[in-house]
């Protein structure tokens, strides 16, 4: 196994870095570095300056519009994009929907909906999780009944991230109840805008709206939106569940996170702490061995193996990581970490160090979202199970 770079590879890094550094705007780069809010017209345009590109869908085959890139590049091009400062690309399609409808939909499906995800112009979110049904996926309840040429479908999808700026939305839906639960779920394509569908945001400690309900009443699907077979998106569910776990432990963002904690230490005087320093350099060696991890699993995969068999361990690492560095960067301001008073943050209140740099904006709120990291994507508890089944026999 060889974790080193190769100069080919080393070259690809530099020409991904040159252009991200010419085409990302300075002003999004500014908000990423000091996790200032993003709005959906700074997402979207990052999005689209990639689809513009052909890089949004970045993981994709040249089949689909991809670039075709292997394993490695596809970590070069996340680890270039996150020390710029550029935005996460929102998953929900290109690095979610789209590799199942490439995987199981039709040819007529990925000819309609692939090019509007690969461009960055429709926006995708996800119908997973219902009141009763988080971790535990094969209880979802929301019902589809097949009636002619067309679904209708009534029930209540939660915690749906970002879905007030939902266009599309993929979904689980149970379509038998018979035999075992993950026998009878179909997955659904559906279109926001039809009659039925009412998005609820849900306002978290921070003020913001991250996440919301969807509810589902006598919503009409053409039956054509229907994802393979019906009964089989138990099948699709999982394929879509590894590529979001990978996702989730970003250890790019992880990296570029550890270099912002250092900065508040020493801008709010506890770098020269001993017992600080413990606390960070422990980090950083969490941080090390998941990049050796994520490097592992990009050998396996340059060779030809599966590496998503171990997608739920990078998960609950990289999760763990992330709920770290932001309780250590809230300790370290504070209670100058606690306001959110977003026109005060967005006005320089937290104020400027050496080098024109914004402290604490805003570490309180990163810290109580980030509870959520361990739960999402398939709970640590239930990924831990999961890893002792399938790694360790």
């Amino acid at each position: 196994m060889d974790l080193a770079f190769t100069p080919e590879e080393q070259q690809f890094r530099e020409e991904v870095r040159a252009w991200v550094s010419e085409h990302l705007p300075a002003d999004i780069a500014h908000k990423v570095h000091h996790a200032l809010r993003l709005s959906r017209e700074d997402m979207q345009r990052w999005a689209r300056i990639l689809g513009r590109k052909g890089w949004l869908g970045y993981g994709w085959p040249q089949a689909f519009g991809g670039p075709g890139w292997n394993a490695v590049q596809k970590h070069l091009f996340e680890e270039e994009c996150a020390r710029a400062g550029a935005p996460r690309i929102v998953p929900f399609g290109p690095v979610m929907v789209a590799p199942v409808i490439m995987a199981f939909g039709n040819a007529e499906q990925q000819k309609r909906f692939l090019p509007g995800i690969a461009s960055g112009d429709v926006w995708w979110s996800q119908g997973y999780s219902e009141p009763g049904s988080g971790s535990d996926l094969a209880s979802v309840k929301t019902r589809a009944e097949r009636r002619g040429d067309k679904y209708i479908v009534n029930g209540q999808k939660t915690w749906t991230t970002l879905g007030q700026y939902g266009e599309w939305i993929f979904c689980l839906v149970r379509t038998s109840s018979e035999g075992k639960p993950q026998t009878g779920i179909s997955f659904l394509l559906i279109d926001m805008k039809s009659p039925g569908v009412t998005v609820r945001p849900i306002k978290l400690l921070d003020g913001e709206c991250e996440v919301n309900e969807v509810w589902l009443d006598n919503v009409e699907v053409p039956a054509e939106n229907l994802i393979g077979q019906e009964n089989q998106g138990w099948t699709y569910a999982k394929h879509l569940l590894s590529h979001e776990r990978t996702n989730i432990a970003d250890v790019n963002r992880a990296k570029r996170e550890l270099e912002r904690l250092k900065r508040i230490a020493r801008a709010e005087g506890v770098w020269d702490d001993p017992r600080f320093r413990d606390e960070i350099a422990r980090l950083e060696v969490d941080v090390v061995a998941l990049e050796m991890l994520v490097l592992r699993v990009l050998s396996a995969e340059k060779s030809g193996k599966n590496s998503l068999e171990i997608a739920g361990l990078l998960k609950i690492r990289g999760s763990e990581i992330q709920q770290r560095y932001t309780e250590l960067m809230m300790l370290a301001a504070g209670p100058f970490s606690l306001p959110f008073v977003f026109e005060a943050m967005e006005a320089g209140w937290q104020g400027d160090f050496p080098g024109g740099e914004l402290a604490n904006a805003p570490l309180a709120s990163n810290y109580f979202n980030y509870r959520k990291t361990t739960i999402y994507g398939g709970s640590n508890e239930v990924q831990r199970n999961i890893v002792a089944q399938t790694v360790l026999g």
